[in-house]
């Protein structure tokens, strides 16, 4: 079933850019001591738009934001979509070869940097040869050598010269990108209009309810809302920050950001800022959180708190009921979504502890031939109506994952799902990482569930190691807690332990523990890295 297509023809800027006018005294943004009402943040987004256009930055010409969460980040995010340009994330991990590929997959025409990461930027910079102008945050742009043309100056100093007339003509088929986090596989650039942005990533403004259809709707509900803090975990380079703080921006809240996660620091903030909604990227930021409030009772107050809600990673079953054993009033929620996509709905676990998805009626489960899958069959989630133009640069890959059925244009996710007999999803996990262990499929996401409810499991990550016999074999990576007992929790004590969950052939047959599971900036498992730890390739 697809939905009759709605429509909001604006770019999301500029319905920033409505609340700030309403609301003016409204708090925007705060981040390591600095705070922005929504006029200031917009006056600040404006002086970026104008730089860039002075610059020669032309609409539909790609920015790379190469930054740490920072006011910066947050400014020149709205500054681009301001100026018409396109905004792409960059994660700060990247080295060499990767931070290269995105560098020239992109086209970047200019850069926004952090210091620290300024040096990186130039050592590849030559193989872009489309960029041609950079700005540097936090440091002086002369302690770091781009090969020319490319022009190179301080952020703060740019913004206080930034004169001229932004083009006013700005509207819903403005683009942005969100690179994919690239855990299977090299990162691709999933090109949004903001107004299929708008209605699939932010739910159209409302994920609790109907899509707002006006600027005026939206302003109204902002207004309507206290405008309490809204904490922000994730990094704002990967496709969950950016879908949250944009969330947050429309409901008028005050976004708080730190610059990198910590636990600690983030429980403090919620006191301090009266946060309502602590936004978290799964396990990797849900799990340190839940430790340390069980590990300090009664140190953290979380009064003002409503909402944690989760998205970017699934949430597992065990930490879910750390947190609501602790505070049962809290109002926990499991987002399932994807760059390509966006939000797709919302994860609940039935009594046999599988993920049911809950969506609007825009995503269908569809078999090999691109057919809908019929009552106990299983395929590859998709969805219909507001979805990407494709991936950028890549017209190969967007045919492949954004093919038009029946004239309907639809995203192909990797995900693979069950369609149960009352016609519900059940989201079993992405296809790309699926073991096939004997004929018999597994997927990474039950096995790390299951060790990650063992009370020593601080993490694990599940995968598929060569097997003579069965083609593959279960195997997984496991973190202990600090000052878990060995011998409590070793593999064999794992492996019992999982069987009172999970199928026999489920179990991994091998486990090796490491000082530390390795993960994404936003929390995402690393597969590749667990692959090659498992079979000693890397």
């Amino acid at each position: 079933m697809t939905l009759p297509q709605t429509h909001l023809d604006v770019n999301l800027a500029d319905l920033v850019g409505a609340i700030a006018d309403a609301l003016p005294e409204r708090c925007a943004l705060v981040c390591e001591g600095e705070r922005l009402s929504y006029p200031q943040l917009m006056a600040r987004a404006s002086q970026v738009a104008r730089h860039l256009t002075s610059a020669g930055i032309e609409p539909d010409q790609t920015v790379g934001l190469y930054l740490l969460n920072s006011a910066a980040y947050v400014e020149s995010l709205l500054g681009c979509m301001l100026a018409r340009a396109i905004p792409v994330n960059i994660n700060y991990r990247y080295t060499g070869n990767e931070l290269s590929y995105l560098f020239a997959g992109a086209s970047l025409a200019a850069l926004v940097v952090d210091a620290e990461h300024a040096g990186l930027a130039a050592a590849v910079a030559s193989g872009c040869r489309s960029l041609r102008h950079v700005l540097v945050t936090g440091g002086a742009p002369d302690s770091v050598s781009f090969p020319p043309p490319v022009t190179v100056l301080n952020y703060a100093d740019a913004l206080r010269s930034a004169a001229g007339a932004l083009d006013t003509e700005r509207s819903g088929d403005d683009k942005l990108i969100i690179y994919t986090g690239g855990t299977t596989g090299l990162p691709k650039g999933v090109l949004w209009r903001h107004e299929d942005f708008y209605f699939s990533a932010l739910a159209g403004g409302n994920h609790y309810g109907p899509p707002r259809l006006s600027v005026e709707e939206i302003v109204t509900a902002a207004a309507e809302v206290p405008g309490g803090g809204y904490v922000i975990t994730a990094p704002l380079m990967h496709g969950a920050g950016t879908y949250t703080l944009f969330t947050a921006l429309l409901l008028g809240a005050k976004v708080v950001i730190s610059r990198k996660f910590d636990a600690v620091q983030t429980l403090r903030l919620v006191k301090a800022e009266q946060a309502m909604t602590l936004a978290v990227v799964g396990d990797a930021m849900a799990r340190p959180l839940a430790d340390e409030l069980a590990a300090r009772p009664g140190e953290y107050d979380l009064s003002s708190l409503f909402v944690l809600g989760s998205g970017g990673a699934l949430l597992s079953a065990s930490v879910r009921s750390q947190l609501q054993r602790m505070y049962p009033n809290l109002y926990i929620t499991d987002r399932f979504g994807a760059s390509e996509s966006g939000t797709d709905g919302q994860l609940d676990r039935d009594e046999d502890g599988r993920s049911r998805l809950t969506h609007g009626g825009n995503v269908q489960v569809l078999d090999e031939a691109l057919r809908p899958v019929a009552p106990g069959g299983m395929g590859r989630i998709a969805k219909s109506g507001h979805v990407p133009l494709g991936y950028y640069g890549d017209e190969a890959a967007t045919r492949a994952t954004f093919p038009v059925i029946d004239g309907v244009r639809w995203a192909l996710l990797g995900d693979l799902a069950a369609v149960t007999e009352d016609g519900e999803i059940v989201v079993l996990g992405r296809g790309s990482t699926c073991i096939n262990t004997g004929g018999e499929k597994v997927f990474p996401e039950e096995v790390e569930q299951a060790l990650k409810a063992h009370p020593a499991v601080l993490d694990a990550v599940a995968a598929g190691v060569p097997d003579e016999r069965f083609g593959e074999r279960v195997a997984a990576i496991v973190q202990l807690r600090p000052g878990a007992d060995p011998g409590a929790a070793d593999a064999d004590a794992l492996r019992e332990h999982c069987r009172a969950t999970i199928a026999g052939y489920k179990v991994p047959a091998r486990i090796e523990f490491v000082p530390q599971v390795v993960r994404s900036p936003s929390g995402k498992a690393d597969y590749p890295w667990a692959k090659r730890v498992l079979t000693g390739t890397g």
